[in-house]
């Protein structure tokens, strides 16, 4: 774990944010690329990622101060809120906040919001991948203590939050980004092969939810005051993000059916 990757001056430059724009950059660029065999304008693809950045970002943020208020800034200034290059991100708060960006700006721009979501799908489970090997070098979303030959050790975080110094876990991070390297991989081939607009996206939705729950179950980072029953809050999102995409996708394999 080595979250500052560099000093310029008196900016410290976090490892977690230059990951973060690595997973944006990642995915603007196989979205272009992707974009032109739907007949989608790629520079209209390049202009929503800003859309797409504040979005994410946003919700990200907001839900992780919601949700953590207690734990990570009672007592701290209130600036500490959007410091975000220090970690704090959830993720489905940022799935929201783009998804709702995106919405906004294929009406601004009179774009086909499914075909654009399409395009974007397969990129956002690569940039995902990226993201959490921020998490590693931060030392966020660490895992359960365990004997396995690939467990991982942290030293002692700098603010005294984190794992536990020297002590094996499960490497989730490491789980979650190779999980959504192979969910990249078969988005991408789907979307050459899709009989539907939206069926990328809701192929995405369903299957993330699955992979995240995979990963929850190994997640040792969360208090007991946010497990219910053995749950995480992932899991308990997850859960609604599946039948969301289920519903999306039989919604609209149904409208596409009728049009034909």
């Amino acid at each position: 774990m080595h979250p500052i990757a560099f000093q310029l001056g008196k900016l410290t430059v976090h490892w977690y944010g230059v990951f973060l724009a690595l997973a944006f950059l990642a995915g603007l660029w196989t979205a272009t690329r992707r974009a032109p065999r739907t007949g989608v304008a790629p520079e209209k693809i390049s202009d929503a990622i800003l859309w797409l950045m504040i979005g994410a970002v946003i919700g990200a943020r907001a839900l992780y101060v919601a949700t953590y208020w207690r734990e990570s800034f009672g007592g701290e200034p209130w600036w500490e809120i959007f410091m975000i290059q220090k970690g704090g991100l959830v993720y489905y708060g940022g799935l929201a906040g783009a998804s709702l960006a995106c919405i906004i700006y294929a009406r601004v721009q009179k774009l086909p919001l499914w075909k654009v979501a399409d395009i974007f799908a397969p990129s956002i489970a690569l940039g995902y991948v990226f993201g959490r090997i921020g998490c590693l070098m931060n030392g966020c979303c660490f895992g359960h203590q365990c004997s396995l030959p690939w467990a991982i050790t942290f030293p002692p975080h700098q603010n005294g939050s984190g794992p536990a110094a020297g002590v094996p876990l499960h490497p989730t991070q490491i789980y979650d980004s190779l999980l959504n390297l192979a969910l990249y991989s078969a988005l991408a081939w789907l979307y050459r092969r899709k009989k539907f607009d939206g069926q990328v996206f809701a192929a995405y939705l369903m299957c993330y939810a699955v992979t995240r729950s995979i990963v929850e179950a190994f997640r040792g980072d969360y208090s007991d005051a946010h497990r219910h029953g053995g749950l995480t809050p992932a899991h308990l999102v997850s859960i609604g993000i599946f039948v969301t995409g289920a519903a999306l996708f039989a919604i609209l394999q149904k409208r596409a059916a009728a049009k034909r």
